[in-house]
């Protein structure tokens, strides 16, 4: 049976949430399809969707995934000196870069995952610009070793059961995806310059159509769908559902730092992976060797679940709950009063 996800927002209604639970299973898939998987009108999906999307509540994106391209991904944690962090913040929520910025500890503790292409860019943004910068107090920086959950086959199992199994068959799932994935392939493909003009406008517009594409990238439609298709099933691209947490009620969000027994890492970042408050979970280096974030309702149920879930854990040795103050950017679109910002060549698209 279908769950009903209650939301705090007067603007999100129940028939929202499924449309967004569509997105996710099918993101590219066309209105008439979703009105038809989920028994609704197809111009109730469209004009939901487009409301959704200008309250700033979803965007569809196309992703490019660094370490298909054969590049290594960091996180890097920085304390600043008090009244710092919201200029420093938003400075790195500026770069192509760095795809996910956030601001706790009264806003003396930024968090932020890079997304560098190359290893110049990646050298420059650790190891020149922010060691430079003189409101920085200490940076600490971690490697990305295995990503559990986020990214690529990502579905934030928090909506999980909006919708009946069959209206998830209807949509073409045959259950959930397999998330865990290496972070850096081996034998990276290479982007041609149709490529890099493709994933552009899939950028701005996770829905962009064929013929859209194709005049970007000056290709034919059906040259632009294989394309595509290649591109996304060897993992260099992703069309990614981003949601504003907080506008389905969501307000209490947490960066985790866990230190797990080694023997039990993949068996805790695996276990993690399923519970419906995590949206990212990985295996970092450093002290913490794992990293996650965590969306609850309301401060009581961010105790509950850490003490009970992640208190629970096989080999867990010790963790860190850092409380989000505020998200500035999540997988590379800005927030503004926790809702997302389309960027202005987006909005020029629409």
């Amino acid at each position: 049976m279908a769950r009903a996800l209650v939301t705090e927002s007067a603007s999100v209604q129940p028939d929202d949430v499924r449309i967004i639970r569509a997105l996710q299973i099918a993101p590219r898939a066309s209105f008439a399809a979703i009105a038809t998987a989920l028994g609704l009108t197809e111009g109730t999906v469209n004009r939901r969707y487009r409301r959704l999307r200008a309250d700033g509540v979803i965007r569809v994106a196309g992703v490019v995934n660094p370490g298909a391209l054969g590049q290594s991904r960091w996180l890097v944690r920085l304390r600043c000196r008090p009244g710092s962090g919201a200029a420093i913040a938003d400075a790195l929520a500026k770069r192509d870069d760095v795809n996910w910025v956030a601001l706790s500890a009264a806003g003396c503790e930024i968090t932020c995952a890079t997304q560098s292409r190359t290893r110049e860019q990646r050298d420059d943004l650790l190891g020149q610009r922010l060691p430079r910068t003189a409101a920085v107090i200490d940076i600490n920086a971690f490697a990305m070793l295995r990503q559990f959950l986020g990214g690529r086959g990502h579905y934030w199992s928090a909506l999980q059961g909006t919708l009946s199994p069959k209206e998830e068959a209807a949509l073409g799932s045959s259950g959930p995806p397999f998330i865990e994935s290496p972070v850096v392939t081996r034998e990276p493909p290479s982007l041609t310059p149709e490529d890099e003009k493709m994933l552009d406008a899939l950028a701005a517009d996770g829905r962009a159509s064929l013929v859209d594409l194709a005049t970007a990238a000056d290709l034919t439609p059906g040259r632009v769908s294989r394309r595509l298709d290649i591109l996304i099933q060897h993992g260099v691209a992703h069309i990614d559902v981003e949601i504003a947490a907080a506008a389905l009620g969501y307000h209490a969000r947490a960066n985790l730092w866990l230190r797990v027994h080694p023997s039990s890492v993949k068996s805790a970042g695996r276990t993690l992976a399923q519970e419906p408050q995590i949206a990212f979970v990985a295996a970092i280096s450093g002290p913490w060797n794992i990293h996650a974030v965590a969306h609850c309702r309301d401060l009581d149920e961010l105790f509950e679940f850490t003490s009970d879930r992640i208190g629970s854990l096989t080999g867990l040795q010790s963790m860190e709950v850092s409380p989000v103050l505020k998200h500035v950017k999540q997988a590379g679109t800005r927030l503004f009063d926790d809702r997302l910002v389309e960027p202005s060549s987006a909005r020029a698209r629409r």
